[in-house]
């Protein structure tokens, strides 16, 4: 019987109209095309992504976009009055956090910068973190996961065989430190545009914990959680705002990258993510060989929409493989040996059938109650932060 048992639901495949003859179909815009299930296209052949896209970027002038920079950067001064940070940063060692970083230096913010350590940093995101650090001269906050409930629940995930493997990372940052702003590298410039049938909500607790419940061995007893109700606490009692501020500035990430290349000593990582060896992983061998996805789409065409690069450029990243061939080699054996497997006991998990998500459950009940609770709860919000200062 393997592993997991054979009464596993088959999933509706994910690349299902890529696999009908006849059906492929490519944006003469950008290079996404019908793996991506819901895309359409009009009659030139340019696909919604594109139209959304610029629609998007339409909606406020230059003009507009500073004025409400300038309004959040006050109102994040005013709230860390007397206080020893006024928002705080997540540092990934990425291009966008690094740049947010230099930035929030630039505006003159004392952010409380933060790493969330999951035990699957790549050696070159621990000295790109050291380097741009030092350069600026903020202090960093790293919070390290209790290695064997994350590994439990990592490996829930593939026993599980769902699609988004990287859930159980996004799930565990929860804001602390009573500060009411946490800076967002999210951005429309290089990662707004990714299919819905590519992940799975980064927010769906309820999921997780079935997930868990059912493959899991140990009791999650040190891992923060952060669902539906965790939120709509922070956001409507401790009245935390979460500001994607480079939203509001003229972003260029291939400008970004030379920058910080330049003046901190940063180096590229290669991909989008791949500053994580298990998400380097997961997108370079999982989702194109289980799934026919391949997220360097969604990135390039994102950038393709943004100005930066041109489409023949990204058919070209295209022709090339996701990543060397020998380090992803390299990477399955260590994700394997990591969490627990053998090559073979490994090998059997990535042939199982894929799984829906929501054949665990959803959290669509805690959604709607939460809405409705939320109606009462918002007007004496300020009132509940006044009385207990949170």
């Amino acid at each position: 019987m393997g592993l997991v048992t054979k009464t596993q639901v088959r999933a509706e495949e994910v690349m299902a109209l890529k696999n009908r003859p006849g059906r492929h179909q490519m944006c003469t815009r950008t290079v996404m095309d019908t793996t991506d299930p819901d895309i359409t296209f009009d009659e030139a052949g340019v696909c919604n992504w594109w139209h959304e896209f610029h629609q998007l970027n339409e909606r406020w002038s230059n003009d507009d976009r500073e004025e409400l920079r300038e309004s959040y950067l006050c109102a994040i001064k005013e709230a860390g009055k007397n206080r020893q940070y006024d928002c705080i940063l997540g540092l990934s060692g990425g291009v966008d956090s690094s740049y947010l970083a230099f930035l929030a230096r630039e505006w003159g913010l004392r952010p409380l910068v933060v790493h969330f350590d999951n035990g699957w940093n790549d050696e070159l995101a621990v000295r790109n973190i050291e380097n741009v650090l030092n350069r600026l001269g903020f202090n960093l906050h790293t919070f390290v996961m209790n290695w064997l409930e994350f590994r439990d629940l990592q490996r829930s995930y593939f026993l599980a065989s769902v699609l988004d493997l990287d859930v159980p990372a996004d799930h565990m940052i929860a804001a602390q430190h009573r500060i009411k702003y946490i800076l967002s590298g999210n951005n429309t410039a290089t990662e707004w545009l990714l299919p819905r049938a590519w992940y799975y909500s980064k927010s769906d607790l309820q999921n997780l914990m079935n997930i868990h419940r059912r493959f899991g061995n140990l009791r999650l007893r040190h891992l923060p959680k952060l669902g539906v109700w965790q939120s709509a606490y922070y956001r409507s009692v401790r009245g935390i705002e979460v500001v994607e501020i480079l939203e509001l500035v003229p972003y260029r990430k291939l400008k970004a990258k030379q920058f910080l290349e330049a003046e901190m000593n940063w180096s590229d990582y290669g991909g989008k993510h791949y500053e994580s060896v298990f998400t380097r992983f997961y997108q370079a061998y999982i989702l194109p060989r289980r799934y026919g996805i391949d997220k360097r789409k969604a990135h390039l065409s994102n950038l393709i929409c943004n100005d930066e690069i041109s489409r023949d450029q990204a058919l070209e990243e295209l022709a090339k493989p996701a990543d060397d061939p020998d380090r992803v080699e390299r990477d399955k054996r260590y994700v394997a040996k990591k969490l627990g497997w053998s090559d073979d006991e490994f090998e059997e998990i990535l042939s199982l059938p894929p799984v829906d998500h929501e054949k665990y459950g959803d959290d669509a009940f805690q959604i709607e109650m939460c809405r409705r609770v939320s109606r009462c709860i918002k007007p004496i919000g300020g009132v509940v932060r006044k009385v207990f200062r949170v």
